[in-house]
């Protein structure tokens, strides 16, 4: 119970100034006047100006209120290394058995995981959420037991209390990590890209020779191992093997001694893209669609072509001399024999054999395909003929051969069920709304997958794999008509585009291929097949436990599964004679860049709130009472501030001067000074 006098005026405080100036110039003129009733009219006038202020007499029923103490347990991954969460847990126990043990004193426990994706240490976003949801006139102190390893020290909240860190870790801690500078996202297939990275050793470290091992390995492919220095720089070229997404794990191998190997690997992933495919297109002769081969072709910037249509053949004798023409010759040799390899994809758009290219070219040219190259042939009529390309050594590598008849007739083409599966003809736009074409040559298919039909089912467009390269067939010249319009057209450009890069090899188009998509650490696994039917992924985790996963059908020729990975860093995916290798989490985690205790990061927070920093190792301070602005941390101790906060239950107010009261003295004073005048 505490009581004081309070004022609950009247009328307001303006009002009572004006009345006091008044009485004020009242009581002065009858002084001046020399009335000797002065004294009695000044008292009055305090009288009715102490009733008009309204003193009262207030009495309120206080209930004292805890102290509240704020204790933050760091429990992020760099936290768990070593024998921190032992001396944390010991510390924590320990400091909650003695804050219960303190009159007036309430422990607030807060537990600081590690933030979402890669944040890392967000203590002080804790410290801000815990204290918006407490009175700050009652927190007496704040009490953090970390590594010191905090990561936004820039969402520092405004602290009334003292703040002390009780750091894990020991002095003789010592970690090596390695560290990749520069990874870029792309880079060219079979050009060298430098990686700049180091390995460097932080904390007490031990004296060697300056050199560790370091490991590579790509698509997790057996590793190789090279002595580089430790502590400086190191330039290292790397040439991706392959299209598509390349995994390349370098690791330092674990020392004896330091607190952890987590940040002794780096995955790095790249998309390996190709400089410039080089594209060689023979038109046999001109006619509609070689123009639409060459805007297709000329459109992709990536796309160096190479472009001849025979407009002269050998047999033409026109009587106009050689060197009168204005065409450029043929170089035929020059193209098929010295010059071949350079090529990612022949395009023979109704050639025939003409003499131009003599049968050891065109063998050249199977070779060619056999060892990895591609070949795609757009037949016309001529392939019908006696005169056809089929009739050469090519035939060895082609997937269809001609019945000598070509169909003139109207028809709309149409993807097959093995069609409606591969990724060069699944989900075309519109195909029942598609357009005629108007010629087709009848072939009989002897290998590959029949992806198109046409007249009556005929085959139409034909791919198949011969050796190490890749060949297709398309059995009609009549494509150029969907890019006319023609009925109102079709997805020629796109069709032609996947064709083309189906054959150059794009890793995105493979009608059989495993791979997964990387969000966090969660997995989308992708298998797409020409079956009807994935068998289960197996997931290898990187401690080397596997895992069943099942695929599910979401559309034609493709199976998807979720997984969430358990732990950051490289994941091996297996089915059947496929596999696939994803990096789950980031290159270089943030808790684990740093992993050395320090009290660096925190000590420009606390040192303002006059708060101490002590290591666990060296045993737990005290805690003590010290008066606000006082230094709040000494040798073996640490302070708390006693806010000494209360909560009001009830409050009385009694008037001093009852109006009874006041109207008898009021009333009493001016008649006494009326009465004293008048006997003068």
């Amino acid at each position: 119970m505490t009581g004081s006098v309070v004022f609950d005026p009247l009328i307001p405080w303006i009002a009572i100034a004006v009345l006091a100036a008044l009485a004020l110039a009242g009581v002065s003129l009858a002084l001046w006047r020399g009335l000797s009733g002065w004294g009695y009219r000044t008292l009055a006038a305090l009288v009715l100006l102490g009733a008009l202020a309204g003193p009262a007499y207030q009495v309120e029923d206080r209930a004292p209120l805890t102290d509240i103490l704020v204790m933050i347990e760091d429990q992020s991954a760099s936290q768990m290394l070593s024998d921190r969460p032992a001396q944390m847990e010991e510390a924590v126990e320990e400091l909650a058995a003695e804050i219960a043990a303190r009159p007036n004193t309430e422990l607030r426990r807060v537990t600081v995981r590690d933030g979402e994706g890669d944040a890392g240490t967000e203590l002080m976003g804790a410290l801000s959420a815990v204290l918006a949801e407490e009175p700050s006139a009652r927190v007496a102190g704040i009490i953090a037991l970390s590594d010191g390893r905090v990561h936004d020290m820039d969402s520092m909240p405004e602290v009334a209390a003292p703040m002390h860190l009780l750091m894990t870790g020991r002095e003789t801690d010592w970690d090596r990590r390695l560290i990749v500078r520069n990874a870029p996202a792309f880079a060219i297939i079979g050009e060298a890209v430098t990686l700049t990275l180091r390995i460097e050793d932080s904390g007490a470290a031990p004296l060697s020779d300056g050199t560790a091992t370091l490991d590579i390995s790509v698509d997790g492919g057996e590793p190789q191992s090279f002595s580089v220095p430790v502590g400086q720089d190191i330039e290292l070229p790397v040439t991706l093997p392959h299209g598509g997404r390349n995994v390349i794990q370098f690791t330092v191998p674990e020392s004896d001694g330091e607190i952890t190997d987590r940040n002794n690997t780096a995955l790095i992933q790249m998309n390996g893209v190709r400089d410039r495919l080089r594209v060689l297109l023979v038109s046999g002769e001109p006619h509609p669609g070689g123009r639409t081969w060459r805007n297709l072709l000329k459109s992709d910037s990536s796309v160096d072509l190479v472009h001849f249509t025979i407009l002269r053949p050998p047999e033409k004798q026109d009587g106009v001399p050689v060197g009168e023409l204005s065409l450029i010759a043929f170089p035929t040799r020059e193209l098929f024999l010295e010059k071949i390899d350079d090529f990612d994809l022949i395009i023979f758009d109704r050639y025939k054999r003409r003499g131009i290219l003599p049968a050891i070219y065109l063998d050249n040219v199977a070779d060619y395909v056999t060892k990895g190259g591609a070949v795609l042939v757009a037949a016309g009529p001529d392939f019908a003929g006696a005169d056809s390309i089929y009739r050469s050594p090519l035939a060895r590598v082609l997937p269809a051969e001609p019945s000598a008849r070509v169909v003139e007739e109207k028809y709309r083409p149409v993807v097959t069920d093995v069609g409606a599966r591969h990724p060069v003809t699944a989900d075309l736009q519109g195909e029942d709304s598609w357009g005629s074409w108007l010629r087709q040559i009848d072939v009989d298919p002897q290998a590959g997958k029949v992806l198109m039909n046409g007249i009556d089912e005929r085959p139409l467009l034909i791919l198949d794999r011969v050796g190490e390269g890749r060949v297709a067939m398309l059995a009609s010249d009549h494509a150029w008509l969907w890019s006319r319009g023609y009925e109102g057209g079709g997805p020629q450009l796109e069709l032609l585009r996947r064709l083309a890069h189906w054959m150059m090899k794009e890793p995105e188009l493979e009608e059989e291929a495993l791979w997964a998509e990387a969000t966090g650490q969660n997995m989308r696994i992708i298998r797409r097949t020409l079956s009807e039917e994935a068998g289960a992924v197996t997931v290898t985790r990187p401690d080397g436990t596997t895992t069943e996963v099942p695929l599910e059908e979401v559309s034609s020729g493709r199976f998807e599964a979720l997984y969430d990975g358990p732990e950051i860093g490289l994941y091996h995916l297996a089915e059947g004679d496929h596999e696939a290798v994803i990096g789950l989490g980031p290159a270089a985690p943030r808790e684990f860049e740093q992993t050395i205790a320090t009290a660096d990061l925190l000590e420009p927070a606390i040192a303002p709130l006059r708060g101490g920093i002590f290591r666990l190792e060296e045993g737990l301070p005290s805690i003590r009472n010290v008066r606000e602005g006082r230094p709040a941390a000494g040798r073996g101790w640490i302070g708390l501030t006693p806010r000494g906060a209360y909560e009001t239950r009830d409050v009385t107010q009694s008037p001093l001067l009852p109006a009874w009261l006041v109207l008898l003295l009021a009333s009493a004073l001016i008649v006494g000074g009326w009465l004293r005048e008048g006997r003068r």
